[in-house]
């Protein structure tokens, strides 16, 4: 559905846009259809016409104000896949018409050490994140459960012609998420590369890993989704709660990719690990991880902990994927079908990332 936008006049003084969008107006309460503003298109910004947008188990963990507090009304969504439909007069490289993406970060502050060094997702001022931030010029961050959004350039990322927008918008947060430590710890031929947990993050992290040519084992629970754990291209798959797997393969593993956000027993699965090994996370559970020494230095192995992508190497990422035909494993959902979505993914209850139809706001 197209719609007239209207620009309205934003108490400040500056020039904003009506969109339409869902979220909540509190961290009880269910979302629901609103109406936002978004800001005026600046000289270097891009406004995007959103068509998808995944849903991250993030949101759910923000918009209740699980991690701290929240500016309500809350619009999360960092998963945004869409269209340009313009441009501000100084923006080059991006045209209507393109095809693009917008993850987890819209600004930094460009000027710290890592900002300098193209590692904005680590900025030491802070990056501005897609939904729930101040950016720097003082408006309210909205995420992606929305129509449309206004972004700098240097924050949006071009979707190759091979992706299509639907399987390509989790790569935004659930792709960049697994692709940047597998690079960084480089996973490739000859590495044993072990993935704790089959989910939104779990299943990416199995296709990078495999095609970037490692041997790759899923480490789950259980054995339920093991068929599907093979299919993605794993070579192993163990169940977690059987004792003999940390016997079976006790010092096989170069690289472990936690992407569960429940507490484990951590000295297990550094276990795992050959001498120099890393076990790194990329989940975020909720309580601290109690970390057992011995097994650190016995064998010269490393705890390390990984966020987001900077947006060169998201923009790797993209073109990787392209190449290598890797999409998302995703379900495609109605803005309705959101909040019954949101209680399916805190049951594990989706294969593997539920996708939102934006035409549907």
């Amino acid at each position: 559905m197209t719609e007239t936008i209207n620009e309205t006049t934003h108490p400040s003084g500056s020039a904003t846009t009506t969109a339409r969008a869902y979220g909540a107006p509190a961290p009880d309460a269910p979302l629901e259809p609103l109406r936002i503003e978004r800001r005026a298109l600046g000289p270097k910004d891009v406004r995007i016409d959103i068509k998808y947008c995944g849903i991250c188990h993030s949101d759910i963990h923000f918009t209740r104000g699980e991690w701290g507090q929240v500016p309500y009304p809350a619009i999360p969504g960092h998963e945004i896949a869409g269209i340009v439909a313009e441009v501000g007069a100084e923006v080059s490289g991006f045209a209507p018409g393109d095809r693009v993406g917008v993850g987890c970060m819209v600004n930094s502050c460009r000027e710290c050490e890592n900002c300098q060094h193209g590692e904005e997702q680590y900025c030491l001022n802070g990056n501005t994140l897609t939904y729930g931030s101040v950016d720097r010029d003082g408006t309210v961050t909205y995420g992606g459960y929305s129509d449309r959004v206004v972004v700098n350039q240097d924050f949006v990322l071009r979707i190759p012609d091979g992706l299509e927008l639907d399987v390509a918008a989790p790569l935004l947060c659930a792709g960049i998420t697994t692709y940047s430590p597998l690079r960084h710890w480089d996973a490739g031929p000859g590495k044993q590369v072990a993935v704790v947990g089959l989910g939104g993050l779990g299943h990416m992290a199995v296709k990078f890993a495999k095609a970037l040519g490692a041997e790759v084992t899923v480490l789950s629970q259980s054995l339920r989704k093991r068929d599907d754990g093979l299919k993605l291209g794993a070579d192993g798959y163990y169940a977690t709660s059987d004792d003999a797997t940390f016997d079976e393969l006790a010092g096989r593993f170069d690289l472990i990719i936690n992407t569960v956000s429940a507490k484990l027993e951590i000295g297990r699965f550094l276990s795992l690990l050959k001498t120099d090994g890393a076990l790194v996370n990329v989940g975020a559970p909720s309580e601290p991880l109690p970390v057992p020494v011995f097994p650190l230095l016995l064998q010269r192995r490393s705890l390390a902990g990984s966020a987001i992508g900077s947006i060169a190497e998201t923009q790797e990422m993209l073109n990787f994927c392209a190449e290598h035909g890797i999409g998302a494993e995703i379900e495609l959902i109605s803005a309705s079908q959101i909040n019954d979505a949101w209680e399916r993914v805190l049951k594990s209850d989706v294969r593997y990332r539920f996708v939102i139809d934006n035409s549907t706001l």
